[in-house]
């Protein structure tokens, strides 16, 4: 219960906060009764905040205060009138204004006990709050750690907020996709830049070079060209370069009869020279026609003989594995390949930003389409939005059940770095003003109580 001056006063307080929130600012306080204000740590300075709260307090303290008062003058009219012959009422009165000082009394014990001792008398079991505040604290993140970070309720929790569900609804829009496909642009093209391309380079280089040294690479190339000849991809090759020879010979006549008369014993006559070396140019285009022409020419299948024996040596032959290893780490070593496998990364970093802010890039529209598609998937699929629930509810319990004590310690470890005047300022700024209404309602209680204590003894005859 409140009395009518309790509502007026809290309905005042209520019109002057915005006005004393603006003009309040931090300053030393220096004290109510002695005792330093502690606002934002052990300098002793009150926020704007806190000296609201102060204030607050004080006018809920003064109108408690005054309450008592009000009783006790009551009770000392009703008692002189009582005594006067003024009549019953005067004893109703002088009982109930008795019981609601009694109450006021007993109820600004137990409130101020909470913070300080009483008229400053050494009394058992008060100024609880300053003499037990590692207590507190360590009970304080007991309490959270047990009902706010257990496995049980976090689980609880993360299934009532249908976190999959929401996001899946929120991807869906096509607004919030576009902001999502921006977002990442933006980070993507930060990252980028924040790396130092030399470093990418190395590190790149390294691993590249790294792994295909600690790879064996023959048996693998084995198996492709195995499969290869298996699906006659290798026809096509062939067929290409007996193509790529018909046309070198058809163009280059002249140089093929300089190399056979180069190669000619000097004795030789020109003429001979030049006969051979006709006769070989037509034997070398008609061989390499044929080949070309036909599907079956005994080339051909010698060819294929070949690559179907060297697919082998490459899987099963010691010797040519080794040589192939030889010639792979010769190639991986030479400045033009590092260069080259440095110089990939400077092309891929230049495609992926030129992707990045342009807004029309394939890389941005095929972001968005995925963002998109992935919203309604999980707006659609029960069983996609239970997966990543599953997910989400392990790695926060996993989180949270690993680093519980850490958790919890924030709060005994904040605590216990307070001194006692701090801690017990700080919490009666934040819940004494509300703690003076047990005063006001231990008043009128009391009055209550007082008033039916005696109504039933007069009855009784008492």
């Amino acid at each position: 219960m409140r009395t009518e001056d309790a509502e007026r006063a809290e309905e005042a307080e209520r019109g002057e906060r915005a006005e004393e929130v603006e003009r309040a600012g931090e300053r030393d306080v220096r004290g109510e009764r002695g005792v330093r204000g502690e606002g934002a740590g052990p300098a002793g300075v009150l926020t704007a905040a806190d000296e609201l709260r102060l204030r607050g307090l004080r006018r809920m303290k003064a109108v408690a205060t005054g309450l008592l008062v009000l009783v006790a003058v009551v009770y000392a009219l009703a008692t002189w009138a009582e005594h006067s012959g003024a009549g019953a009422w005067a004893g109703y009165v002088a009982a109930a204004a008795e019981a609601g000082m009694v109450g006021a009394l007993a109820d600004w014990f137990a409130v101020t006990a909470l913070f300080r001792r009483p008229l400053g008398l050494p009394i058992p079991h008060t100024a609880i709050i300053p003499t037990k505040k590692d207590q507190l604290g360590q009970s304080l993140g007991e309490f959270v750690g047990e009902n706010f970070l257990s496995e049980q309720v976090v689980r609880d929790r993360l299934r009532s907020v249908e976190l999959s569900q929401r996001l899946g609804d929120w991807l869906a829009v096509p607004d919030n996709a576009d902001r999502v496909t921006a977002e990442l642009a933006t980070a993507v093209r930060g990252g980028l830049r924040v790396l130092r391309d030399a470093d990418v380079q190395a590190v790149l280089s390294e691993s590249i070079t790294r792994r295909a040294e600690a790879q064996e690479i023959a048996p693998t190339l084995g198996r492709l060209l195995e499969r290869t000849i298996a699906d006659e991809g290798h026809r096509r090759l062939v067929d290409l370069l007996l193509e790529a020879a018909q046309g070198w010979l058809t163009t280059h006549r002249d140089a093929v009869l300089d190399a056979v008369a180069g190669g000619s014993p000097g004795w030789t006559p020109r003429f001979v020279d030049r006969r051979v070396g006709e006769r070989v140019y037509r034997e070398l285009l008609r061989f390499v026609t044929e080949a070309k022409d036909q599907p079956d020419h005994p080339a051909r299948e010698t060819v294929d003989r070949f690559l179907a024996d060297f697919a082998q040596q490459l899987q099963h032959d010691p010797e040519t594995r080794e040589r192939v290893e030889r010639v792979k780490n010769d190639l991986l070593n030479r400045p033009a390949v590092q260069d080259l496998i440095a110089s990939a990364w400077g092309a891929l970093r230049a495609m992926i930003l030129a992707s990045a802010e342009d807004e029309r890039s394939a890389l941005r529209l095929r972001a968005r389409v995925a963002v998109l598609s992935t919203g309604g998937r999980l707006a659609s699929d029960d069983r996609l939005r239970a997966k990543l629930d599953g997910w989400v509810a392990d790695a926060t319990v996993h989180v949270v059940s690993g680093y519980r004590a850490q958790i919890t310690s924030l709060i005994t470890d904040t605590v216990a770095a307070w001194d006692a005047p701090t801690t017990s300022r700080k919490i009666e700024l934040h819940i004494g003003r509300d703690l003076q209404f047990i005063r006001l309602n231990g008043t009128v209680i009391g009055a209550l109580a007082g008033l039916v204590i005696h109504a039933v003894t007069r009855a009784l005859g008492g």
